[in-house]
């Protein structure tokens, strides 16, 4: 699609969103396993409370680096796409869509207006993070680099959506982007709601894919933390 990452670049993007969010159906098959609820007891290793401090450190730090001015446009994992609705063949094709120097313009403001989207789920994810249950800790301290991202993600649903929407639809409306504002104007059937539902759903899958590189990284140098909880649960 004109005016997504490019070349080499895409491809490492994608790849790197592709492992992020690979492991889902192995840490199903873990979590069946006969003793992984019993583990973390037996060690005495805290694997609940681990848990937690590796997501709200995760989380934290994504959210921390997607709100941060181009947050999401300078992310290698989270640079938001187009969303579909933009990439509609038909009479928008002999418009300004077809041109690849306002397709790029046009990712870039969407990237930048998601910032704010963040913003808006940031205490969400993070409220659910201190009070979710984590039921086979264990199983998802020893799962894959982004198990404990699969295991919130599927807790939470469809919530960070349904978190950024509104702000998305006030922002697009009360900014009156031009930018948007053409983008729109040749897609027949469009409106804004329609773009800040669409642009939602791209912020939650880049939001993910950030917090799924914050957790892999954790685990890859734990030490780095700081927290000796971590430290001792991640060792390998």
């Amino acid at each position: 699609m004109t005016g997504e990452i490019s070349g080499s670049a895409a491809a490492r993007t994608a790849i790197g969103r592709r492992s992020l969010l690979a492991g889902g159906a192995a840490l199903a098959g873990l979590l069946l396993l006969p003793g992984c609820a019993t583990t973390g007891a037996s060690l005495g290793l805290g694997y609940t409370e681990a848990v937690r401090r590796l997501l709200e450190l995760a989380t934290r730090n994504a959210f921390a680096k997607l709100t941060a001015p181009d947050g999401f446009w300078d992310s290698a994992v989270a640079r938001i796409n187009l969303p579909v609705l933009f990439g509609r063949r038909g009479s928008m094709m002999e418009g300004i869509l077809r041109s690849p120097d306002f397709r790029e313009k046009l990712q870039h403001r969407l990237n930048i207006i998601a910032e704010d989207g963040a913003r808006a789920a940031a205490p969400l994810v993070a409220d659910t993070v201190r009070t979710i249950g984590v039921d086979n800790a264990a199983a998802l301290i020893q799962g894959e680099p982004t198990a404990a991202t699969t295991f919130l993600r599927q807790a939470m649903g469809p919530a960070v959506v349904n978190a950024m929407i509104p702000e998305l639809d006030r922002l697009l409306r009360v900014v009156d982007d031009p930018l948007v504002g053409k983008a729109l104007s040749v897609l027949a059937g469009v409106d804004i709601a329609d773009a800040a539902h669409a642009l939602a759903l791209e912020a939650d899958n880049a939001i993910w894919y950030a917090i799924g590189a914050e957790e892999a990284a954790i685990r890859h140098d734990p030490a780095a933390t700081n927290d000796p909880v971590l430290m001792r649960a991640l060792k390998r």
